[in-house]
C-alpha cells in the first residue's frame, strides 16, 4: 500500500526508535510493537503485547487479500485507515446474560463468517462472545481495555490457541487495537518474483 508518511509521523518513530530498540524483533512483529507504541507512547507495550510472527504473516497475506475486517466499536472502525470494516454495534442491543457489544459480535459473525480478522479494543465481553463463536478467525487482535475483565479475556484469548494479538495487562482500547491491525495493512507486500 502505498501512502505518504508525514514529517511528523518520520520524527515521531526516529524518537521511538531512539529510546526503544525493536531491531531484534522480526518485520511484522517490529511494525505491530512500533506502531502500538507509537499510538499510545507508552514504550511498555513492548514488553506487554503477546504475538507470534508466523501468525501475522498468515492474516498479512489475508487481509492484502481482500479478508473482512471486523471490529467492536466505531472508534476502532475510524482508526483503521484505506479499509472498509464491519462493525454491528448500532444493530445490537443488550439483554439478559448479554452485553450490546457481545450481541454485535455475534450478529457480525452472521455476515461475515470464518476467515475475518477481528479487531476488539474496546468491549471485554465482545472478546468473550468471539472465543464463545466457532468464528475461524484469520487473527484476533484482542486488545480491549479495563479493570474488569479485560485481562481476564485476554488470557482466555491466548488460552484458546486462535491466531491472535493480546496483551497482559488492562491496557489496551481502540487506538492501540486499530495500529495493531493498521501495522498489518501498511506493511509492504512481497513482490512475489524476490520470493520465488
Amino acid at each position: 500500500m502505498d501512502r505518504v508518511i508525514h514529517p511528523i509521523e518520520l520524527e515521531s518513530y526516529r524518537r521511538l526508535r531512539a529510546r526503544l530498540d525493536t531491531s531484534h524483533f522480526p518485520p511484522l512483529t517490529r511494525a505491530v510493537v512500533e506502531r502500538v507504541v507509537h499510538s499510545a507512547a507508552d514504550l511498555d507495550y513492548a514488553s506487554d503485547l503477546v504475538l507470534d510472527e508466523d501468525e501475522l504473516a498468515t492474516a498479512h497475506r489475508a487481509l492484502h487479500a481482500g479478508a473482512p475486517v471486523v471490529v467492536d466499536v466505531e472508534m476502532v472502525a475510524a482508526g483503521i485507515t484505506r479499509r472498509d470494516t464491519v462493525c454491528r454495534l448500532r444493530d445490537a442491543t443488550a439483554g439478559p446474560g448479554l452485553t450490546r457489544s457481545a450481541h454485535a459480535i455475534r450478529l457480525a459473525h452472521e455476515e461475515v463468517g470464518p476467515g475475518a480478522l477481528w479487531v476488539i479494543g474496546n468491549a471485554p465481553t465482545a472478546l468473550e462472545e468471539l472465543l464463545r463463536l466457532d468464528a475461524s478467525p484469520v487473527l484476533v487482535i484482542g486488545l480491549p481495555v479495563g479493570f474488569v475483565g479485560a485481562v481476564e479475556s485476554k488470557a482466555a484469548l491466548r488460552e484458546s490457541g486462535l491466531p491472535a494479538v493480546s496483551n497482559v495487562s488492562e491496557k489496551g482500547g481502540s487506538a492501540v487495537a486499530s495500529a495493531a491491525l493498521n501495522a498489518l495493512l501498511y506493511h509492504p507486500v512481497p513482490d512475489p518474483e524476490e520470493t520465488s
